[in-house]
């Protein structure tokens, strides 16, 4: 048998195959496109190997070449690179690294260690689009917050005023109230009639009480920058401003698209019955969980990839129980907002959460553990095809003894 390791990059791929002896047939180093791919292909096959013989270990599951490899029927498996890291120090402890090296490392850590190693997961292209509209959106999201704290940031600066008047920026009406006066100099010249207008045009009538709010707080004395100064800052201010009305029309249009994607997948029954599961958290959590049964053949493999199962350190006298810090992080986010948004949707829920809380959890402790127990259930409703029962999910303790009898 013959392993095949890639130390991927961005304009080339070094590759390295290894046989089941241990030696190294060969070395290349090919482009990351088409041809790359191709001449990759021609090196397995002129040294014997094929698609069923030849597994493939890569630092990545996102590159095209595993797209390319996976669809051409070879057995690919992302290594995470802190194992390779381990890896590398076996037969090496001065701390040398190269990339051609790395592409070795890689191979040997199918020749000795491939089962201990997770494949490739099966995943439909319908849930890989549900992925890729999940994992925008919410990176789209960050972007937005991460502008608008710049937005507010640049406000302080000569324009405090308007962070009183517009404590949210996120509302339609701050930003559009802003691009109109960018600055204390236009806020001085807003008028009554304009302020209507403009709140008139992003649905909000008959609330005089907040223009007045909004005039008083904008014309508010308070100390000013010099006037080129300020005028700069305000031209600054209208930027950022339409930046982040553009960035939130796109958060608004991947959301729309990934709740359609994601309401089209065979799986989004069963994920929408249990409580707390929305379009949009639903959807994230079949993206990063994905629609091979295969993956997970336990409820505790996928607690431990959502990384709400805690993990136990035990040396000598030393025995603790703690967090688990390597975990799917996009997943376990979901899950402690599932968790979160369950405390108002299922009394069940609620009362695990509580008792939690009586035993000395903090807040945090008890939603991990909450969202611990919910993993679990959605495994089995997933495995089994069954949309969720509450009932099934916090069974009373009548119902548990019935249980125990039986």
């Amino acid at each position: 048998m013959i392993s095949c390791g890639i130390d991927w990059a961005e304009a080339h791929h070094d590759v390295a195959l290894v046989d089941d002896t241990g030696h190294t047939i060969a070395r290349a180093r090919v482009s990351a496109d088409a041809a790359g791919f191709t001449e990759l292909l021609g090196l397995i096959a002129e040294h014997g190997g094929d698609q069923d013989s030849t597994p493939v270990a890569i630092e990545t599951e996102k590159n095209l070449f595993v797209v390319g490899l996976a669809a051409a029927g070879f057995t690919v498996y992302p290594i995470n690179p802190r194992a390779v890291a381990r890896y590398r120090e076996r037969h090496a402890q001065a701390g040398g690294k190269s990339d051609p090296g790395d592409a070795a490392v890689l191979a040997h850590v199918l020749r000795t260690d491939r089962h201990l190693h997770r494949t490739l997961p099966q995943i439909s292209d319908q849930a890989l689009a549900v992925k890729a509209l999940a994992r925008q959106h919410q990176e789209a999201i960050w972007a937005w917050h991460q502008t608008l704290s710049r937005l507010r940031s640049l406000l302080l600066e000569f324009y405090p005023q308007a962070v009183k008047a517009f404590p949210n920026l996120k509302h339609h009406a701050a930003t559009a109230l802003l691009a109109v006066a960018p600055s204390p100099a236009a806020a001085g010249r807003l008028t009554r009639r304009k302020v209507v207008s403009v709140l008139h045009q992003c649905g909000r009538r008959n609330d005089p009480s907040l223009v007045e709010q909004i005039l008083t707080d904008l014309k508010a004395p308070a100390l000013r920058q010099p006037d080129v100064v300020e005028a700069a800052l305000g031209l600054a201010v209208s930027g950022l401003v339409a930046v982040v009305v553009a960035m939130r029309s796109t958060v608004d249009q991947l959301e729309k698209a990934l709740a359609a994607e994601f309401d089209q997948h065979a799986l989004a029954p069963i994920l929408r019955s249990a409580p707390g599961l929305g379009p949009v958290l639903g959807a994230r959590v079949l993206a990063e969980v994905g629609d091979d049964p295969a993956r997970f053949t336990s409820a505790d493999g996928l607690r431990a990839f959502a990384g709400t199962a805690p993990i136990t350190r035990a040396s000598g006298r030393s025995h603790y129980v703690k967090a688990r810090k390597v975990r799917n992080k996009r997943l376990g986010d979901a899950c402690h907002w599932w968790a979160y948004a369950t405390l108002t949707r299922s009394a069940g829920a609620r009362a695990h959460y509580d008792r939690r809380r009586a035993v000395g959890d903090h807040h945090n402790a008890a939603l991990r553990n909450l969202a611990n127990k919910l993993v679990g259930r959605l495994w089995w409703c997933m495995i089994n095809n069954q949309p969720w029962d509450d009932n099934a999910a916090w069974p009373t303790s009548t119902t548990v003894q019935l249980s125990a009898a039986a």
